[in-house]
This record gives structure tokens, sequence and C-alpha cells, in this order.
């Protein structure tokens, strides 16, 4: 087994080997998203608020996206973990060639019709509307290269190499950095700067990866060729395993826009305050959904080399370190949010507001860690229908729950609470669902 394989070793040390740099990478995304709600504060928090709608399409996008890159996640770990790289490279050219069809038909439907969904929320400013429409409009035409790095990075990860994909998203963020006081300060593009640095520096991203997969040394491939001859067998496999991921996804997505469409009836300042505060609350869930990305390709080379016990120990050391995880930021969320808030939209009032958003959602981190393990476990083994139906289920739950407490006395908080108690549902369903799923196997 090469220097990147997973069935061989410390089990820990494997896990970290794979997992630290796709946690890292999902700071990188977080750092994105921050990055913008960091100088577009400084503009308003109008701004802010049609950035994080106009992003909430974006969101949108990760279910489909995920199509491709778990498709290939699993098919080439499960492949790889066999000895069969032939059959692995297949799953990734038909990952990338599924990926590409479906992000270049996103990104048009939400150039085309930029002006309908941002008309989803209802804005009562006309500024705000403007602004996202604007965003939309811009940020649309990145959205192949995402899907097709999204790919390229997963297929690397299923290898065991998710150290090259950090690297070379590190750079983007890097770009983005750069750009976005440039765009947005200083040539006043506003949120349009915002939406021109994030395109430029997804284009980067991917033309990087799409030399690494091609010329690196520590490439998972020796040849990867671009033409792409479609195998029905793998299409249909990729389908089978990601589509239940993707209703997830997508209908997760769609559910928390009802629920922004709910804060937006308090005005834009309670999107802004939101749309700040989730992204400081997602130094948990992107971390945890790193490490959950971590263990699927874990599992999924010691599935393909039939090793149950090495499975077994993995998801019990991955449940402890998420544990540890998820009680340290709701630390960290009780103690330090509100300073961390102040640092995007410095208003006295939109801080406190943000203070009590961050409290409230700190009661869910540890349930929603360890669903990542839980979800992540489940998906290694190719048995991706039982966490997607118990995420499905348990959204359905969150606008009907956050749309009733907001008409209590609780208002604009009652949505917040809303969100974390369906957060708590859903991370304790899913690993009860896998532990009995486990002992029903090994009993």
């Amino acid at each position: 087994m090469d220097k990147y394989g997973l069935t061989e070793g410390g089990i820990l040390k494997k896990l970290l080997l794979v997992a630290l740099p796709i946690m890292g990478t999902q700071f990188v995304q977080m750092a994105y998203n921050l990055t913008d709600m960091f100088w577009l504060g400084r503009v308003g928090s109008g701004a802010v608020a049609a950035s994080g709608a106009a992003g909430m399409y974006m969101w949108l996008s990760v279910g489909f996206l995920l199509i491709g890159r778990m498709g290939a996640e699993i098919g080439v770990s499960q492949s790889l973990g066999k000895g069969d790289k032939k059959n692995a490279l297949l799953f990734s050219q038909n990952a990338l060639c599924i990926a590409v069809l479906i992000g270049v038909l996103f990104g048009f439907c939400m150039i085309l019709f930029k002006r309908e969904l941002v008309g989803f929320f209802q804005f009562r400013e006309a500024g705000v509307v403007r602004d996202a429409v604007r965003y939309l409009s811009i940020v649309g035409i990145s959205v192949p290269a995402t899907f097709i790095g999204s790919v390229i990075a997963g297929t690397f990860n299923a290898s065991g190499n998710s150290r090259t994909p950090f690297i070379l998203n590190s750079v983007g963020l890097v770009i983005n950095v750069i750009l976005d006081p440039v765009f947005i300060l200083v040539l006043n593009w506003g949120v349009a700067g915002a939406a021109i640095a994030t395109v430029f520096s997804q284009f980067i991203v991917c033309l990087s990866m799409i030399s690494a997969i091609s010329f690196f040394k520590d490439r998972p491939f020796s040849r990867y060729s671009f033409r792409i001859r479609p195998d029905k067998e793998k299409i249909i496999a990729i389908f089978k395993w990601t589509l239940p991921i993707c209703l997830e996804g997508t209908l997760f997505c769609f559910l928390s826009m009802i629920t922004s469409r709910f804060e937006a009836s308090f005005g834009a300042d309670a999107v802004a305050v939101s749309k700040v505060g989730s992204q400081i609350e997602s130094l948990s869930w992107l971390i945890g959904g790193g490490f959950s990305s971590a263990l699927v390709v874990f599992i999924g080379q010691n599935f393909g080399a039939a090793k149950a016990e090495r499975i077994r120990k993995g998801v019990r050391i991955s449940a402890l370190i998420m544990t540890i995880w998820g009680l340290l930021v709701s630390l960290f969320l009780w103690t330090a949010g509100g300073l961390v808030f102040s640092f995007f939209l410095p208003e006295p009032r939109l801080v406190q507001m943000g203070t009590r958003y961050l409290w409230i959602l700190a009661f869910c981190q540890l349930p929603m860690n360890l669903e990542g393990v839980g979800a992540g476990a489940f998906k290694g083994t190719g048995r991706t229908i039982q966490p997607s139906a118990a995420s499905i289920v348990s959204n359905v739950i969150r606008p009907f729950l956050a749309y009733f407490l907001s008409r209590t006395s609780l208002g604009l908080s009652g949505i917040w609470i809303g969100i974390a108690i369906t957060g708590c549902i859903r991370g304790i369903w899913i690993c009860l669902w896998y532990a009995l799923a486990s002992r029903r196997k090994t009993g």
C-alpha cells in the first residue's frame, strides 16, 4: 500500500492524516465567507444581507455538487481498497462528467432567473434586492469551476491525499483575501466586488486542481484523461449512492431559505445577523463535516479491503474526537462568540442580536458534530439512505417549529431556537440509528 493508503498503520494517525487537511479545507471555505462578511460589513448590514441571501443559492448548489464529489470519494476509495486502480479512475472520470453537466446547468439557472430567485426572500429594502441580484448574476459564472474542482478534490481525498486539495484551496483563499478589500472598498464595487473576487479565486482553484491531478508528483493516477467515455454502470452506482445525499442537501438548504424568509420579516438586519452568526458557528459544523468526509474515505478503503474491526475502531476514535470538539466550540460560542461577531458587524445593537444567536446555537454543537461521525460511517460503506432519511425528516420539522416559535413572545429568537432544536434531533437520531444498525449486524 502506498504512503496514503488507509488500510494499514495506526488508525488515529491515518484518520488525522486525511482529516486535518480536509478540515483545513473546510476552514478555508469558512474563511472565504467570513472575509466577504468582514469587508461587506464595512459597507453596511444591507450589503451583508444581500450577499448572504444570494449566497443561499450557492449553498443550494452544494447539494448538487455532492453528486460528483461524494460519487468520487465513495467509488474511488472503495476501488482503491480492493486494489483496483482502473475502476477507481473510471469512477472519478464519470463523477467529473456528471459534475460538469450539472454545474453548467445550475450556473445558467442562477444567472437567468436571478430576479425571481432573490424575490423569494421578499426583502423590503430595494437596495438589498438590487445588490443580491447583481451578486447572483456574477457568482453564477463560477459554479461549473467549483463543481469540477470539488470532484478532483474528492478524488485526491479518496486516495488518502487530502493535503494537495487543502494547499490549492488555501491559495484561492489568499487570492480572495487580497482582492476583497480592493474590489469592495478601494474600487467601490461593494457586493459586486465580493462576487468578482469569489469568481476569480474559484477559477484559479479549479485550474490548479486540473493541473494537480494531471502533473503533480502525488497524484492518485499516473495518467488522468479528460476525454471521458460515460460508463453506464459507474453512473448508475454514483447516482444510487448520491441521490439521497443530494436530496438531503438541497432540501436542507431550501428549508433554511424558508427560515431566512421568516427572518427577513423582521428586517434586513435580522438576516445580516443570522448570516454572520452562521458563518462563525460554521467553525463547528464545517470542521465536523471535514472529519466526516475523512471518515467516509477511511471506511471506504477499509470496507473495500473487508477490514470490519478497523472500521469499528475508526468510528469509536472519531466519536471521541468530535465529542471533545463539539464541547469546545460550545464553550467558545458561549464565552467569546459576541466578541468575534463584533468584528464583522460592530454596531452595538447588532452585536447584542448576534451574541444571542450564538448562545442559542451553542446548545446543538455536540449533537451536530456527532451527526458527522454517524453519517460518515454510513456513507463510507455506501449506505447513504439512512443518514439522509434521518436528516430530511428532522429538517422538515425546522420551518414549522421556527414559524410557530417566532409567533410567540420569543419573536426572532424563536426562529433560532427552532434551528437549534432540530439540529439536536438530527444529530441524536443519526447516531442512534448507526449504533443500533451496527449492533444488529454484529449481534
